[in-house]
């Protein structure tokens, strides 16, 4: 398949994202993007320019606005699970999708989905962590250390004291009293 192909359906192809970003902003403004994206630049004194700049160094962002310039902006269906591993500028659009009217966007919505995502974070990390407590790890629970040192010989604390050096010490002024007295300095 050739690349006009591939990409002929996408909206993103050939849309710069400075392009992209007066689009979005001028249909829904810097507080709408903010307060459904969550990306910084769209609420600390915001400008397109300025906002350019971040999200062209900052991949996870781009991706973030792009995504929502197609599904938000743009309408298009969700994409299905093979195309929703490849970044945005990539997915290829069936001809039959055509982009819609904007999905009208609300601070209400905003902030339902803002809760839905960070209950959908708690139930993961709980998840986690019950999984990794849920045996023992790396062969012992938490207190049980187990030592891989052979039980015969002595450990760090089990050392016999070593006898004192025959030189005297200038173990206050110095940190190579013993050197330089062995030496001969």
């Amino acid at each position: 398949m050739s690349n006009d192909i591939k990409f002929k359906n996408n909206p993103l192809n050939g849309t710069s994202l400075k392009q992209l970003l007066v689009e979005i902003v001028d249909h829904y403004g810097f507080e709408i993007l903010f307060a459904y994206l969550n990306i910084n630049c769209f609420k600390t004194n915001p400008s397109i320019d300025a906002s350019v700049k971040f999200l062209k160094k900052t991949d996870w962002a781009r991706e973030k606005v792009e995504v929502f310039y197609l599904y938000q902006f743009k309408n298009l269906p969700r994409v299905s699970s093979e195309q929703f591993l490849l970044p945005p500028r990539d997915r290829v659009v069936p001809e039959d999708q055509t982009p819609g009217e904007p999905a009208e966007l609300s601070f209400e919505d905003a902030e339902r989905l803002r809760e839905k995502r960070a209950k959908k974070t708690a139930a993961h990390a709980k998840g986690v962590r019950e999984r990794a407590g849920s045996g023992k790890r790396f062969g012992a629970q938490r207190g049980e250390r187990t030592s891989h040192r052979d039980n015969n010989r002595p450990g760090k604390n089990d050392r016999q004291p070593s006898a004192p050096s025959s030189a005297p010490s200038e173990s206050g002024n110095s940190p190579w009293a013993n050197w330089e007295n062995k030496s001969g300095r």
